[in-house]
């Protein structure tokens, strides 16, 4: 609803009526590539065993599940400790409905009232969203023109406002750049100082080859990494994202997590995912193979992609074009094909799909570019 037709009867707080719900357009009968899902859909193995597990659970539904989701939660342990080398457990490892879920919850613990979080525009929109439902002021700093970050500019900007709460975003979406580990740890450095949490949403870290925040908490325990399954383990049907960071931290989000929060159907599928990660991972190294071929292919039809680290490419429109960015997503979904326009003018996403879904994608960039060229003759 637009903000002159909140109902006058309903309490809605001031500092919200101006806001509509978030959200993509869902359109069916097209190919989507608006949300930087995993194309591919779960091996009939994992489906399988999914489906025997929660067999095993529905029976007992009539139980709260374990609020810890403590198997869970050791299966994710062992998952990042694979990656990265560390030494976590359960006690460094949160489950959550989505890693929104865990964004809200770190607000809750550690924004509020008279606080602050700071992030570095554009960057995910919303991490500024969550901060306002909870009643937390945002300051955006700026990314350079390229969309990667000025590492001594964003210093200055946290010595500045001095926030509760610092999110980087890396690999960054929607422009897919990816913030290098040595630049992160000078932002934890200056956060301890002001003893500022510093938040690095991971959410598309399989897809990149830069290491891991998590191997910054042992030295930064106010250093806290997001994650989430939905896009590596093709899980986003499934809503599960996990929180990396010290006991303590772990511990304050327990404060403001709502109880049973994460239904035993839920730990139960996301449980088996994690024993198949191989398997659910495989199509990673295609779908970076993918994401370079769209990107050189785009810029041979005169698009300038922006460096991506991600499972998406942020792409921009001919220099030369007549129309918005609004007017090309048009143009894409008049054609069967659903990017995003994602509120930066002459720039629109794409999510990398399969094969046949990126090739639909590029012959359609390749009309809208002919048809484009034609009308500037005109």
């Amino acid at each position: 609803m637009a903000s002159n037709t909140w109902p006058s009867w309903l309490p809605l707080r001031d500092d919200l009526r101006e806001l509509t719900p978030y959200g993509a357009p869902q359109i069916t009968d097209v190919v989507q590539l608006n949300t930087n899902e995993n194309p591919f859909p779960l091996p009939d193995e994992v489906a399988s065993t999914i489906v025997d597990e929660i067999s095993k659970v529905v029976k007992n539904l009539n139980r709260y599940p374990d609020r810890d989701a403590v198997a869970l939660r050791q299966k994710l342990a062992t998952y990042i400790n694979g990656l990265s080398g560390t030494s976590f457990g359960i006690k460094n490892i949160w489950a959550a409905n989505g890693s929104n879920e865990i964004i809200q919850t770190i607000m809750l613990a550690c924004g509020g009232a008279g606080r602050t979080a700071l992030g570095f525009t554009p960057s995910y929109s919303v991490h500024p969203l969550i901060a306002k439902t909870t009643g937390t002021g945002w300051e955006s700093g700026l990314r350079n023109q390229d969309f990667s970050l000025d590492i001594g500019r964003a210093v200055s900007e946290i010595s500045r406002v001095r926030p509760s709460i610092v999110f980087i975003t890396t690999p960054n979406n929607p422009t897919g750049s990816s913030t290098p580990l040595a630049d992160i740890r000078e932002l934890a450095r200056v956060c301890g100082e002001i003893e500022s949490l510093l938040v690095v949403d991971e959410a598309y870290a399989e897809f990149s080859s830069e290491r891991s925040a998590v191997t910054l908490i042992a030295e930064f325990p106010h250093v806290v990494v997001s994650r989430t399954m939905s896009k590596a383990f093709a899980f986003a049907g499934a809503r599960v994202g996990y929180l990396v960071a010290s006991e303590a931290a772990i511990d304050a989000m327990l404060v403001t997590r709502l109880p049973y929060h994460l239904s035993a159907l839920t730990q139960a599928a996301a449980a088996v995912a994690v024993d198949f990660a191989k398997t659910l991972q495989r199509e990673i190294d295609l779908l970076i193979e993918e994401r370079e071929r769209v990107a050189s292919t785009l810029t041979s039809h005169g698009y300038r992609p922006s460096p991506s680290a991600s499972n998406f490419i942020l792409f921009a429109l001919p220099a030369d074009r007549s129309t918005t960015s609004h007017d090309a997503w048009s143009f894409f979904l008049e054609r069967g094909v659903l990017i995003r326009d994602v509120g930066l003018e002459g720039f629109l996403r794409v999510t990398v799909g399969t094969v046949q879904e990126n090739d639909l994608f590029l012959k359609v960039a390749e009309d809208f570019q002919l048809q484009n060229r034609q009308e500037e003759k005109r």
